[in-house]
């Protein structure tokens, strides 16, 4: 997708399309995965690591990216497909690689409905799996020959 592509999805959002914005959204489209703030940084090496980080929080602010916490440490993000526009029946799951420290979005398996107890008031949910990703083990496997 084109960057002029990012501009109305922006602007929906409540955010000036300013062309480093353009050129951040971009890069986070462009990934299948889970991304933390310094592979950003490393990406995009032309824009301040400040400006990055607020575009980041702006973009966290208005849901147009998801926040996922792994259980690494990192503060990672995901996009949101639906541009800010998801339901909580939307959310995915992710895989946390214990090797590598990689998380993948499950994109297609749903976080499965919890029953929440009367009187609790749920904010946020959040479903890793952790384990081995295939590249990984598909080393160790090699390794053991």
């Amino acid at each position: 997708m084109k960057a002029e592509h990012y501009i109305p999805i922006l602007e929906d959002a409540g955010i000036r399309p300013t062309s480093t914005r353009l050129l951040i959204y971009d890069a986070i489209c462009k990934k299948s995965d889970t991304f933390s703030l310094t592979s950003l940084e490393d990406e995009l090496q032309s824009i301040d690591k400040s400006v990055i980080f607020r575009t980041l929080s702006l973009f966290h602010e208005r849901h147009l990216i998801h926040s996922v916490d792994d259980g690494s440490g990192l503060h990672k993000y995901c996009l949101c497909h639906n541009h800010g526009h998801c339901s909580s029946e939307e959310a995915h799951c992710h895989f946390f690689c214990e090797k590598c420290r990689k998380t993948y979005c499950l994109s297609e398996d749903s976080i499965p409905p919890v029953h929440i107890p009367e009187g609790f008031i749920a904010n946020k949910t959040n479903y890793i799996v952790k384990g081995i990703c295939a590249q990984c083990a598909k080393k160790t496997s090699q390794h053991l020959k």
